[in-house]
């Protein structure tokens, strides 16, 4: 099985715009950085992908993506789903036979839910990993690729779900605090701020150093997010 792995990441232009009363154009593109660097040091320290690529409209965001070690593809189309599924045309033409698509702003993502999603692929065409509300999808891992459209939107894991029944696919939902805790709001930063698997005090001695190494960096990148927007740390 030749696994790889789809990080798609708007214009730096249009980031995060719901905290734009909170966090200056400034803070908001570095803070979209900043978790693509993380979602993209999990998926290479895990190890389970042929490549790690980011779809994006935006140069810098592709110059980035490059020097992290991450492969840059151009978005070709206009809209997300379309982008995604040109670019995952391309992946599945160069060998791929299972492509995990993940969103980029998942600071709380760890090595372990990615080994679940794949373990989980042994067994299931379509491994949903949905959000917070438990209505929309975060990441989703199908074998072979394109066993479903791209549907990401309003209500996707429900779509997602029937689009594999329809084609009698058997599909399975992977639920974990990494894959669920995306940010958007002013609201997921407060969740973000309160949960216990933030900051260094997440470290513990069961994660790898490096997984121990990620999670301290995650810790300094959020803890001067909220400076900037006078949280409590």
């Amino acid at each position: 099985m030749i696994y790889t792995a789809l990080v798609p990441v708007k214009s730096l232009s249009t980031a995060k715009s719901r905290l734009a009363a909170y966090l200056s154009q400034q803070q908001r593109e570095t803070l979209v950085l900043d978790m693509l660097h993380h979602v993209l040091q999990v998926l290479l320290a895990s190890r389970l992908f042929e490549r790690v690529s980011v779809v994006s409209p935006d140069t810098r965001v592709l110059e980035f993506a490059r020097f992290w070690d991450a492969q840059p593809l151009k978005e070709e189309q206009h809209g997300h789903n379309t982008s995604l599924h040109v670019a995952a045309v391309r992946e599945q033409a160069a060998g791929a036979t299972a492509i995990l698509t993940i969103s980029a702003d998942l600071p709380l993502l760890r090595i372990s839910d990615i080994q679940g999603m794949v373990e989980q692929s042994r067994q299931h065409a379509v491994v949903l990993a949905p959000s917070q509300d438990g209505t929309g999808t975060n990441a989703i891992l199908m074998c072979p690729p394109l066993a479903v459209p791209y549907l990401f939107g309003l209500n996707s894991r429900e779509r997602y779900q029937q689009a594999a029944r329809q084609r009698k696919l058997n599909s399975a939902v992977y639920t974990s605090i990494g894959l669920s805790m995306d940010i958007d709001t002013i609201a997921d930063l407060q969740r973000l701020r309160d949960e216990p698997g933030t900051g260094e005090r997440g470290s513990n001695s069961y994660c790898s150093s490096h997984e121990r190494y990620i999670r301290k960096e995650q810790a300094t990148v959020f803890k001067n997010v909220f400076k900037c927007m006078n949280f409590e740390t």
